[in-house]
């Protein structure tokens, strides 16, 4: 059994967050440009056993796309090109970045750190994994897979 992985994918930047081995615990790993997201998976990919991706689908509260819709659509035709092995469910992210900040409030992180953008993207990500492994979705994949 891999890892699963997950990305909250932004125009920008990209929080990433994986399971250790035995699935059990979500952690931050890292926060990569946008523009470097593709270079940065085949690497982690490479060293590390990757089974499921978990990406944040942006969607407005009445369904309609966001502006990001596009660009992670376009990132998972490349990606599934790439991993056809590699099992891809989409999340929505709908106030995973707003949560995020309130947790790194809460936890006392100082000031000057809140501010830093790429902490968020990867809380936002282990929210986005954590939610996908608390779903019916997770369970009955695990279910059919075992």
């Amino acid at each position: 059994m891999g890892r699963m992985m997950s990305i909250d994918y932004g125009a920008r930047r990209c929080g990433i967050a994986v399971t250790d081995p035995l699935r059990i615990i979500p952690n931050a790993l890292d926060t990569v440009l946008t523009i470097e997201l593709q270079s940065y998976l085949k690497k982690y990919i490479e060293t590390e056993v990757v089974d499921i991706l978990v990406i944040g689908y942006p969607e407005h509260k009445d369904g309609n796309p966001t502006y990001v819709t596009q660009l992670v659509d376009d990132f998972l035709v490349i990606f599934t090109k790439a991993y056809p092995t590699i099992q891809v469910f989409k999340v929505d992210e709908s106030f995973t970045s707003s949560r995020a900040m309130n947790i790194i409030r809460q936890s006392g992180v100082p000031m000057k750190k809140r501010r830093d953008k790429s902490l968020v993207d990867k809380v936002a990500a282990v929210l986005i994994l954590e939610e996908f492994m608390e779903s019916r979705q997770y369970r009955e994949f695990m279910m059919n897979n075992l």
